[in-house]
Formats: C-alpha cells, structure tokens, sequence
C-alpha cells in the first residue's frame, strides 16, 4: 500500500438474518446467503485496536429473476431488513483468512445489488494507549452503501457468498507526523467497502519464507501485493509464521510481488485465479548481498 502506517488484512464472515412475515415466507422461495468482511492491510506496530459496533444489515432485494427489477435506490420498501444485532468488532483481531461467523440463515431467491451496513462507535486505540472516537459521516443514519456488481442471485441448494472488503487503509485517514506514534494526532473515518461475489473470486494463499542453516524459516511482516494490468488491486502482510491469505479476487491473472527489507524482492507473473477455489503461491526470498 502507498501509505504505510495503513495495512493488514483481516475477515469476518457475515451471513444475512432475515426478518420477514409469514405471509411472505409462505409465498418467497428461499436460499441461503452468506456475507463475509474483510479489509485490506493494516500496521501491527502502531495499531492495536480498530473498533467499529455494526447494528443494522440491510440488502436491496431486486426480484425473483436473474437479472432483478430496476429499483430505485431510495425505495426503502426494496430494502429487506437483515440483522439489527449490534456487535462491536476489533478489525485487527481477524487477519489472514480467520473467519469468524456472524449470522447464516435463509434469504428469498432472487437478486441482490447493494447491502447498506449502519455502523457506530467508531475508534482507534494505538499501541500506546491513545484512543480516537472518530465521527461516522454518514454510517449511522444512511448506512454505509456497498453495490454488488453484477447482482448476487440467491437461489439453488448451495449458499450464495458475499464478501465485503472494508479497506482500513483507505476508511481510517491519519493526521499528524506519520514518522513515529507520537506525532499521530487523530484519524479521519471516511469508510470504503467493495464487494466480491465469492462464487466468482478466488483465494489467493501462501508461504513466504527463506533458507537458514539449510532451513526453511517463515518470514513475518513481508508485504505482499497484488497487481492487475500493473495496478495494485490488494495487498497483505505475512503473519509470525510467513503465511498469507488473500480473499475476493476477481477470477484472472495477476502479478504478485513481496517484498522485505533486507531481503530481494520477488515477484510471480500471471498467476491465475480460479472462481470458488483457493491458489497456493509460495516465495523463497533471498537475502541482500
């Protein structure tokens, strides 16, 4: 990531509780669905908590069809009230593909194209103990607006899985001398979430690591970044034992580089990312001359 104080990658798995009548459920075909978050990388020497209480889940139902009805955004009746059970969460405390399972139950078949998550009591606690509230410019009222395209369709006998991607190093803006805890004076909470069919993304996984005294030693903290067309897409860090885990990649071919100081950069050209399946890409980093 460009700015260094703001990267890590961590998962919460979100599935939709639904509340509807009777009437409806007699009449509405079900299926299952299921939301997972993550986000993208984040500092573990500086930061030690980035808490957000998510109290309200809401998706826009778009009909029975595979393509869905043409809705207007603020129709609050195609809105279809998923979960109001607030949970406070630490984003740090789930990284590299620990998943942690909310809520998963049924939803009526049919297509889905934005999920709305009200989020509050937002804040960042560093390593020092300094804690930022931050304020939540729209979250609380409007909810945060997450567009799925193209439209999720529910339906079938196997679940439909969602991933939302809440990119902490572009959600949580530092203020302040970035160059050492101190001169941090506060955040800005502008939150940037994106969503990923998980049925037609993939995994991306691995080990990064080097040879000592004939050895095979895992390497903690090596960065990790995905490009596409010479874009950065995503990018992680390698945890104590030199594992990652990349979710909610696009199916398609990649370059994916590491990096770590005192060691060469390496970079693997055109991996390719198969729809529903995790790819294993190792590295062996070399040490600097």
């Amino acid at each position: 990531m460009k700015i260094k104080l703001l990267t890590t990658s961590l998962i919460i798995a979100f599935a939709l509780l639904f509340a509807c009548s009777n009437d409806l459920e007699s009449e509405t075909k079900m299926a299952r669905l299921t939301v997972q978050l993550t986000d993208a990388p984040f500092p573990y020497d500086l930061i030690s908590e980035a808490n957000v209480t998510i109290f309200k889940i809401d998706a826009r139902y778009k009909g029975d069809s595979m393509e869905g009805e043409e809705n207007n955004e603020d129709e609050d009746k195609s809105f279809i009230v998923l979960s109001e059970e607030e949970r406070e969460v630490n984003l740090i405390e789930l990284t590299n593909g620990i998943t942690e399972t909310l809520v998963d139950v049924d939803v009526p078949v049919g297509s889905y194209d934005l999920i709305r998550v009200y989020v509050k009591g937002v804040n960042v606690v560093l390593t020092n103990g300094s804690t930022f509230n931050l304020k939540v410019p729209s979250g609380e009222q409007t909810g945060i607006k997450v567009f799925i395209k193209p439209s999720l369709f529910v339906g079938g006998e196997l679940s439909s899985d969602l991933l939302l991607d809440f990119d902490v190093s572009k959600s949580f803006i530092p203020k302040g001398n970035l160059k050492n805890i101190a001169g941090i004076t506060g955040f800005n909470f502008k939150p940037v979430i994106k969503a990923s069919n998980l049925t037609t993304a993939g995994t991306l996984s691995g080990l990064v690591s080097t040879i000592e005294n004939e050895e095979q030693i895992g390497l903690e903290g090596a960065t990790v970044s995905v490009f596409a067309a010479d874009t950065l897409n995503t990018s992680t860090f390698t945890d104590e034992s030199g594992k990652y885990t990349i979710m909610g990649l696009i199916a398609g071919s990649y370059d994916v580089m590491v990096e770590l100081q005192g060691y060469e950069a390496q970079t693997a050209k055109e991996v390719t990312i198969v729809a529903g399946n995790k790819i294993i890409q190792d590295f062996d980093l070399v040490p600097v001359p």
